[in-house]
């Protein structure tokens, strides 16, 4: 009970997807957990190696071939004291539930999104347990019976209260850049490298709130998600023409390059 995650809501986690018993891009999830753990003083309990053994132990004892493996390390246990306690022992968890991404039938549906007011606190590049922000925004949402909150701050975009977001403007691709305001998503990257590598048109930079309002298209991008369309905003069709309220052709092309990279990979033994 006295875990500081469990009062402070002091730790950090995160959520390696796996696709035929093989960890997607293990080598970045434990990057950046490593960041988040430096970012907030607490020592990283294991190596990668040792990470990616005692992932692959979990990955070994579930039944699913997909699966969402979820790690979480915290600064321990010690009596009550909001300063950062020194020389504790992380507590390390780990668990496994089966891995469902969207089916064809939402990708081909997209699904609805509210604009809230980005009230969260100004590191969001860490990786922190703390996601209450998260949670009351995800859960405004779907008080309004959307599947996500997608924020803005300042009158800028930032990103959904648990995936990244990426829009289309006159077939250009705009997302965000890295900063503490937006988780950088490991999804985020790949969905970037893709677009080079297809010459797909992208810019990264910051998207106004009515660009947002005005986009073609909405996508969001996370580990379970992949990449999903929104197609209804603040109860309002996405795009326009014969392309109003349904996933546009830009995405189609993306998700269709996402499936087929995500297939050459998991084929390399070197992103095991």
């Amino acid at each position: 009970m006295l875990d500081r995650a469990f009062m402070f809501g002091d730790g950090i986690y995160e959520v390696i997807p796996v696709y035929s018993r093989r960890a997607f891009r293990l080598a970045e999830h434990l990057a950046r957990l490593e960041a988040s753990l430096r970012a907030i003083r607490i020592d990283n309990p294991h190596d990668p190696s040792q990470w990616s053994s005692l992932i692959g132990k979990v990955i070994e004892h579930n039944p699913w071939q997909d699966q969402s493996v979820y790690l979480q390390v915290t600064r321990g246990v010690a009596p009550r004291e909001h300063q950062f306690p020194q020389g504790l022992t992380p507590t390390v968890f780990l668990m496994a539930n089966a891995l469902v991404t969207p089916s064809k039938d939402q990708i081909e549906r997209g699904g609805s999104a509210i604009v809230l007011a980005d009230f969260r606190w100004l590191h969001c590049e860490v990786k922190s347990v703390s996601l209450l922000g998260n949670c009351w925004l995800r859960t405004l949402a779907a008080d309004c019976g959307c599947t996500e909150a997608i924020l803005v701050r300042d009158g800028f975009l930032t990103e959904a209260s648990s995936s990244n977001v990426f829009i289309v403007r006159d077939g250009v691709v705009i997302t965000p850049p890295k900063s503490n305001l937006i988780l950088p998503g490991v999804t985020y990257d790949v969905v970037l490298e893709i677009l080079r590598a297809n010459a797909m048109a992208h810019q990264v930079r910051q998207v106004s709130e009515t660009e947002l309002r005005a986009a073609d298209e909405i996508w969001v991008t996370s580990s379970s998600k992949e990449i999903f369309p929104i197609t209804t905003l603040d109860s309002k069709p996405v795009g326009q023409g014969e392309n109003l309220g349904k996933p546009g052709p830009v995405f189609a092309r993306a998700y269709a390059h996402y499936q087929v990279f995500k297939a050459t990979v998991m084929r390399s033994a070197a992103h095991v």
